[in-house]
């Protein structure tokens, strides 16, 4: 039905119909780049997963007041930040991303900053918590 580039101009948005049942979806189609390894900090190494990282943002977000719009935009700008970052080797450490992500959901989201950072950072106590949050004093 219809095809035009998203806002940042990194996918291209389509608006379908089923011939089916006419009901109507939209997809986006994002340009695959070349493959990015995520070094785990065990030394283990995994392909780069856009998927894997927008559900990271989901489960941080839930509940939040961003349209899925506003969350796609932020995950391509996280992916873009991402992909400049390991572009000349082709790897990135599984520590540097999640700064990367902590940087951009800082501005975004405090409350979503807040739960990724104590999923990330792993915080052991209550005090760990708390000095997170002086990021934001």
């Amino acid at each position: 039905m219809d095809s035009r580039p998203a806002r940042d101009g990194s996918a291209i948005r389509r608006r379908r119909e089923c011939t089916a049942c006419a009901a109507r979806f939209t997809t986006y189609e994002y340009i695959e780049s070349t493959q990015l390894t995520v070094v785990k900090s065990d030394g283990s190494r995994e392909v780069f997963s856009r998927v894997k990282l927008g559900r990271g943002l989901e489960r941080a977000l839930i509940k939040r007041p961003h349209t899925e719009e506003e969350i796609r935009e932020l995950l391509a700008r996280i992916e873009r930040a991402i992909l400049a970052s390991g572009a000349a080797t082709g790897e990135i450490s599984s520590s540097e991303l999640g700064e990367l992500v902590l940087d951009e959901l800082r501005s975004f989201d405090e409350v979503g900053y807040i739960r990724f950072a104590s999923v990330y950072r792993r915080f052991q106590d209550v005090k760990e918590f708390v000095q997170e949050l002086k990021v934001f004093a």
